[in-house]
C-alpha cells in the first residue's frame, strides 16, 4: 500500500505543479478543481445514498461545481444567489418526488455536499486568482497551501507509523495518534520557512510558522472529519480510482481546509 501511495504520488503532484503554475491560456487549476470536485461529489452522495439517504445527486453535484467555478464571474452577487438557491430550490424537487420519506434528510445531505465539496474548493480557485502585489501571488500562495499540507500529513504518517501509541481520536480513526499529529504540525513548521524562500512570499519566518501550524490543524481536523463522515456512512474509502489512496473525496480531505485557512490568512492580513 506504501509502494502504491508514493508511486501515485510521484504521478499526480507534476500534474498538480503543473495546473497551479500555469494559468494561460485556460485556467488550468480550475479545470483540475473542477473534475476532480465532481468526481468527489459523485463519491459524496453515493456514500450517502448507502446510509438509506435520498440526496438530490444530480442536483448536487451541478451545484457544487457551479461554486466552484464561481470566482471567475466577476458579478458580485453571485455566491449569495448560489447559496440561497442551494437551499431553496432542493425542497421544490423534493417535494415533486413520489416518496416523501426522509425529504429532509434529503435536503440536509444535497445542501451539505455543495458546501462541503463545492463551497470549499472554490476558494482554491480564488486563492489562485489573487494578483497582488504581484501577477504570481495567487500561485505561490496555493503552492504554500498544497506543500505545508503535504508535509504536515507525510510527517504525521510517518512519525505515527514510528512512535504512534496514543490514540488521537479512537472512535473515529482508530490509527490517527497524538505523536502523528505533533509531527504533523511540526512537518510543516519546518518547511515552512524554505516555502517562503522558494515562492518568494511576504512573510516572515515567524508568520510562516504560525500560519503553517494553523494549515497544518484544520488539515488534520479535516481528515478527521471525512474519517467520520466515512464511519457513519459505513465504508472504509469514498472509492478505489486511485492506487493507495482510495477515492477522489479521500484525498481532498486535510487539503480542502488548508485552502481555506490560506485564503482568509491572505484575505484579512496578506497585505
Amino acid at each position: 500500500m506504501l509502494k502504491q501511495r508514493v508511486i501515485t504520488s510521484v504521478c499526480l503532484l507534476p500534474v498538480l505543479v503543473a495546473a497551479v503554475w500555469f494559468d494561460q491560456p485556460l485556467p488550468w487549476l480550475t479545470i483540475l478543481i473542477a473534475i476532480w470536485g465532481t468526481l468527489a461529489a459523485l463519491e459524496f452522495y453515493r456514500a450517502v445514498r448507502a446510509t438509506g439517504a435520498a440526496p438530490l445527486t444530480g442536483f448536487g453535484i451541478v451545484w457544487a461545481l457551479l461554486f466552484i467555478i464561481s470566482p471567475h464571474c466577476s458579478w458580485s452577487y453571485i455566491n449569495p444567489l448560489l447559496l440561497t438557491s442551494a437551499v431553496v430550490l432542493p425542497p421544490i424537487l423534493l417535494l415533486a418526488r413520489r416518496q416523501k420519506e426522509g425529504a429532509f434528510l434529503g435536503w440536509a445531505w444535497t445542501v451539505a455536499g455543495i458546501l462541503y465539496i463545492g463551497w470549499l474548493l472554490s476558494h482554491f480557485v480564488a486563492l489562485r486568482g489573487i494578483d497582488e502585489p504581484t501577477p504570481d501571488a495567487g500561485r505561490n500562495w496555493v503552492l504554500f497551501a498544497l506543500f505545508a499540507t503535504f508535509a504536515s500529513d507525510s510527517t504525521a504518517y510517518f512519525i505515527g507509523r514510528a512512535w504512534g501509541k496514543h490514540r488521537l481520536a479512537p472512535s473515529i480513526s482508530p490509527k490517527k495518534s497524538w505523536e502523528g499529529a505533533i509531527g504533523g504540525v511540526a512537518g510543516a513548521i519546518i518547511i515552512s520557512p524554505l516555502l517562503v524562500i522558494l515562492l518568494d512570499l511576504p512573510l516572515g519566518y515567524g508568520a510562516a510558522a504560525l500560519l503553517a501550524i494553523a494549515v497544518s490543524i484544520f488539515g488534520q481536523i479535516g481528515d478527521l472529519f471525512e474519517s467520520l463522515f466515512k464511519r457513519n456512512a459505513g465504508i472504509k474509502d469514498s472509492g478505489n480510482t486511485i492506487p493507495g489512496h482510495g477515492g477522489f473525496l479521500d484525498r481532498m480531505d486535510s487539503v480542502i481546509f488548508a485552502g481555506v485557512v490560506v485564503y482568509y490568512y491572505v484575505i484579512l492580513f496578506g497585505s
